[in-house]
C-alpha cells in the first residue's frame, strides 16, 4: 500500500518526500496553508515533485467550469490527478465529467466518495482508461458512526484494473492498518499521523514508560504543586 501526504505546505512536504509516493491537496488544506495564489503552488508542487502522483482539485461549482478548469491542472505535469468532487454543491453529479475526462486520457482522482453506489458509478465511469483514483472518505464516514472498511474492501474488489482505490480523511494511525487489511491501494495521510506511524511496531512498554517520562516532565515544567 503507497502513503501520500495530505499538505499544502511544500516545505513539510519537502521534508518527507522520500516517505510517500504521492500527494493530495484540497480547498480546505490549501486554505489552511495560507495559498492564494493556487496555479503558482500547483505549479511549483509540480516541477518540486515530478516523481510524485500530485493531486490536485477543480474549485467550480459547475460542470463546464471544472470541466476547463480539470484540463488546466492537467497540463501542468504528466503526474497529476486532478480532484473532481463526487458531486456538485446542490447535490448533481459529476460523473458524465469524469467519464469525459478519462475518455481524453486525463488521470482523475474522483473525491469526497461516502456510498456505495457513488463508488460504483465513478469507478465504472473511469474503467479502462487511464490510471485514476477512488478517494473514500473513510474518516467521515466513521465519524456517522459507521465502519468505512467493509465499503473499502467492497471496491478494491470490484475496481478496474485502471483504478486504484484510496482511504481518504484519514483519522488516526490505526487507520493505516484498517486500510492494508482491506486491500487499499493507497491512504493519505496528514503530517503529524506521518510522524506516527513512525511508531508502528513499537515495544509497548517502553512507550509506556516514555508517556509517563512526559507527565512527569511536563508537571515540572509548568512548575505545578500538590
Amino acid at each position: 500500500m503507497k502513503l501520500f501526504i495530505d499538505c499544502g505546505e511544500i516545505p513539510v512536504i519537502e521534508s518527507v518526500a522520500d516517505q510517500v509516493y504521492g500527494v493530495t491537496t484540497n480547498p480546505t488544506i490549501l486554505k489552511a496553508a495560507g495559498v492564494t495564489d493556487y496555479m503558482g503552488f500547483a505549479k511549483e508542487l509540480v516541477r518540486r515533485f515530478p516523481w510524485h502522483s500530485i493531486s490536485l482539485e477543480v474549485i467550480a461549482d459547475d460542470i463546464a467550469t471544472m470541466n476547463a478548469q480539470a484540463r488546466q491542472l492537467a497540463a501542468i505535469g504528466p503526474n497529476v490527478f486532478v480532484k473532481i468532487p463526487c458531486q456538485l454543491t446542490d447535490g448533481t453529479t459529476t460523473v458524465g465529467l469524469v467519464d469525459h475526462l478519462t475518455a481524453d486520457g486525463i488521470h482523475v482522482n474522483c473525491t469526497a466518495l461516502m456510498t456505495a453506489y457513488q463508488v460504483r458509478m465513478f469507478n465504472d465511469a473511469m474503467a479502462d482508461r487511464a490510471e485514476c483514483y477512488l478517494s473514500i472518505f473513510a474518516g467521515r464516514i466513521a465519524d456517522t458512526g459507521r465502519d468505512p472498511a467493509h465499503l473499502v474492501r467492497q471496491a478494491v474488489e470490484a475496481a478496474h484494473e485502471n483504478v486504484m482505490v484510496l482511504w481518504a480523511s484519514t483519522r488516526e494511525a490505526f487507520n493505516i492498518k484498517q486500510a492494508r487489511d482491506a486491500g487499499c491501494d493507497i491512504i493519505t495521510l496528514t503530517p503529524d499521523l506521518l510522524a506516527k506511524y513512525a511508531k508502528y511496531g513499537r515495544d509497548l512498554d517502553e512507550y509506556s514508560r516514555e508517556t509517563v517520562c512526559m507527565f512527569f516532565n511536563d508537571a515540572k515544567a509548568a512548575g505545578l504543586t500538590l
